[in-house]
């Protein structure tokens, strides 16, 4: 059983137990409900054909920084450099359930 969610701009495919970095969001009592729900699967090769009211449900494990990424410009000939360094902030949340018209699919 599995869920695919969309946030901060990017697809997940979720399922219950599973651990993931996605970008910072509000979160309540490190409690994360993910509402924007695109597929979910309750057995193999099936998918649930109405995902009214369908939510995931996650707690927050810890939050922090990604890796550095460094942005280079050059433009040759014309003595023009130009590095800068970027830290994406990330909530590390794991996946505790998913609902299904008020029906959990554990």
């Amino acid at each position: 059983m599995y869920a695919v969610i969309r946030t901060g701009g990017k697809q997940y495919r979720v399922a219950p137990g599973d651990t993931l970095k996605i970008e910072t969001t509000a979160h309540q009592d490190g409690t994360v409900e993910f509402s924007d729900i695109l597929a979910v699967s309750g057995e193999a090769g099936k998918f649930e054909g109405d995902l009214n009211g369908a939510k995931v449900t996650a707690s927050v494990v810890g939050e922090g920084r990604g890796d550095k990424i460094l942005v280079f410009k050059l433009k040759r000939k014309k003595q023009y450099k130009k590095m800068q360094g970027h830290r994406q902030n990330y909530v590390e949340v794991k996946i505790n359930d998913i609902f299904v018209n008020g029906k959990s699919l554990k």
